[in-house]
């Protein structure tokens, strides 16, 4: 047996999970999360039915972690992708910040739902402009989530921009688009997605065969 169970959708914020697993390394055992029919394994783990969830079969018994945020910092426990003590302050910042006031931003934008005048101070992000700006001011002034090191926080804030850009819910600035770069060039990261990529190529053909067969 694998050392880890991973639930997943190639279509689904399960891509960061395996690039967290990825860059630590790990043994993993994938499980295709069908949602019309979600494995029974899925839903013990996790009773909202939704993925990522990762079950790390631990000598003492199985350990089941959900949410991308905290499947990334447990993964970089023991290894050199967690922060050292000089470093924890800005890894749990900014991975809880993206985690956070920066989804919540992001969605609210894409819902279209606009935080009522005078009421900023209510929700967790205050604004979009704010939430954006604010991580841009960090990783202007820095190469990684913790200045010039790559950790494990920069899967998540990573994956946050890099989906970001591709599907414009995140503004072209220059300190978002040269970090991007910078992971796009890892080995974890291309591995990940390389895999990821297959699966939903496998799923758009199947879909294709499945569509021209009903025209038939």
């Amino acid at each position: 047996m694998a050392d880890y169970t991973f639930y997943t959708h190639p279509m689904s914020r399960g891509q960061i999970a395996r690039w967290a697993l990825h860059e630590a390394g790990a043994d993993y055992e994938q499980v295709l999360v069908d949602w019309a029919a979600r494995p029974a394994g899925l839903l013990a783990a996790n009773p909202l039915g939704k993925v990522p969830v990762v079950v790390h079969h631990a000598p003492e018994g199985p350990r089941v972690i959900s949410e991308c945020a905290a499947i990334c910092a447990y993964l970089a426990d023991g290894t050199d992708l967690a922060p050292t003590d000089t470093e924890r302050a800005d890894y749990h910042r900014w991975m809880f910040f993206a985690a956070g006031p920066l989804e919540q931003a992001i969605v609210a934008r894409s819902m279209g739902w606009e935080v009522p005048e005078g009421r900023q101070a209510m929700v967790g992000f205050g604004s979009y402009d704010r939430a954006v700006a604010a991580l841009e001011g960090h990783l202007a002034d820095h190469a990684y989530v913790c200045g010039d090191r790559f950790t494990m926080a920069d899967v998540y804030v990573g994956a946050q921009v890099d989906w970001g850009l591709s599907f414009k819910s995140l503004p072209e600035r220059p300190a978002f688009v040269a970090y991007a770069e910078r992971l796009r060039a890892r080995a974890g990261y291309g591995a990940a997605k390389a895999i990821d990529g297959a699966l939903i190529a496998e799923a758009q053909q199947r879909q294709q065969q499945a569509q021209a067969a009903q025209q038939q």
